[in-house]
């Protein structure tokens, strides 16, 4: 089915089933109300397929790659199936390294400190912190936040052309911003990256749950991302690509799993001998229904087709974004323009609002959850909320008291998982606050704003 077909029908269009679509909750007005979950750019709700899944093999469960019993045999077929797996999801060329990690953020961090010596690292000031912070050991370059998609391969470009030609370096680039949603011309950057020596690492985080990511399109040289954005449990995430330099470098953490040999020096010291595949950097017993979660979800999407749920979201997106255009208090952020190709993530501010009492009223008086605060890219936020980059803030606390000026925003997010209805709600509930106001009183509690009760 094409894109266009499965837009013009969305009767074949219905969310996949999640955990907690029927979860109901307290409102301070009184009664219940179906939550509408609308934080999936944090933590997206797992699928029913993938809970099935992991409760089928749960009883089966075992301890991988050193047990001779019938349950470890089976537990270390499921992990490196799910190798498998993922580097199918992934397109990942034939010598490529799939690495199971704890998150986005531990898979990058695993890549720094897998870094040459004397790498140059490259990245923007937009990127969400896991990309953003690792590279304290290597010399960083930061760029500005570019406004076109244009603008940001140029800035790469000029700024790879000042650089050694003959040392090794390193970009790091998101592939949809968690702020704004917008996809960024990724396969682009690449080129420029390799045109001037240099290797790129792609954090799709936010673009694996909502567009497939092939490693060979996009000619990326890593890729990194975590279950819990993937309809998966906690727990788990993945970097895969290029084997070289992880081969090459210290294992992440010293222990079981990672050497292939360990034996005693003639001086009293050990001698140890490293693994130099994947499990090189996997010590320790892995989170093996984690693992197997994350490629039970990359199958279920995979299966449920991306033409078809990439069609569907953006249905929602269409819906959030035209029903937020009425109302004239409300500003989206955007740092390439409304005609950007993007991702189910929105965020915006309202004139005369504070965001974290606009959040807490959105959840108190109408069951729905998004996110306020500064979403973990304070320097982007920032930019786009034309603010002092040096004014102090946390990510996720609010700023400001109800009614006083914030220096945050609202987010609001969505997937594969949401009915129409949560997100006709949401804009209905915008709506609602801003024509006639909270109906509830709020206050400032141990850094959120909370309604008083």
């Amino acid at each position: 089915m094409s894109v266009s077909t499965a837009a013009a029908d969305q009767s074949v269009c219905a969310p996949l089933s999640v955990l907690g679509r029927d979860v109901t909750v307290p409102l301070v007005t009184g009664g219940e109300v179906t939550y509408a979950a609308l934080d999936y750019a944090a933590s997206a709700p797992a699928l029913q397929r993938v809970w099935d899944d992991v409760a089928a093999y749960a009883p089966y469960y075992g301890s991988v790659h050193r047990g001779a019993g019938y349950l470890s045999q089976l537990s270390t077929d499921l992990f490196e199936n799910a190798r498998v797996t993922v580097a199918e999801f992934l397109d990942c060329r034939a010598d490529d390294q799939v690495v199971f990690t704890r998150s986005t953020t531990d898979s990058l961090n695993l890549l720094a400190r897998a870094l040459p010596a004397d790498c140059e690292v490259f990245v923007f000031e937009t990127e969400h912190h896991a990309s953003l912070l690792p590279w304290q050991d290597a010399r960083v370059t930061y760029l500005d936040a570019p406004r076109t998609p244009r603008q940001a391969v140029q800035t790469l470009e000029r700024a790879l052309a000042d650089r050694d030609p003959y040392g090794p370096a390193l970009v790091c680039v998101t592939g949809a911003s968690n702020v704004t949603g917008e996809l960024w011309p990724v396969r682009e950057l690449a080129a420029a990256a390799h045109a001037h020596g240099a290797r790129i690492v792609l954090d799709a985080a936010q673009l694996a749950p909502h567009h497939p990511v092939s490693v060979r399109d996009l000619d990326v040289d890593w890729v990194a991302f975590s279950g819990h954005k993937l309809y998966a449990p906690f727990g788990s995430g993945v970097l895969a690509g290029r084997a070289d330099w992880l081969r090459e470098a210290e294992p992440y953490l010293a222990g079981g799993g990672a050497s292939r040999k360990v034996t005693r020096r003639e001086d009293g010291g050990v001698a140890v001998e490293w693994h130099e595949s994947a499990a090189r950097h996997e010590a320790g017993s892995p989170n093996v229904i984690g693992v197997y979660s994350i490629a039970s979800a990359c199958k279920a999407l995979t299966e449920a087709g991306w033409d078809i749920l990439v069609a569907r979201e953006e249905h929602l997106i269409a819906k959030v974004r035209e029903g937020l255009a009425e109302v004239p208090e409300v500003k989206i952020l955007s740092l390439f323009g409304d005609d950007a190709p993007r991702v189910g993530v929105i965020s915006f501010v309202v004139e005369g609002w504070n965001s974290s009492h606009f959040a807490a009223a959105l959840s108190a008086e109408y069951g729905i959850g998004v996110r306020d605060g500064l979403f973990c890219a304070h320097p982007l936020v920032r930019t786009l909320l034309g603010t002092d980059p040096q004014t102090q803030g946390e990510c996720g606390a609010p700023e400001a008291a109800p009614g006083e000026k914030s220096l945050n925003a609202i987010r609001v997010s969505f997937g594969a998982g949401t009915p129409d209805e949560h997100v006709d709600r949401f804009v209905t509930a915008v709506k609602e606050l801003v024509t006639k106001g909270a109906k509830w009183t709020y206050r400032t509690e141990e850094g959120r704003c909370v309604p008083v009760r």
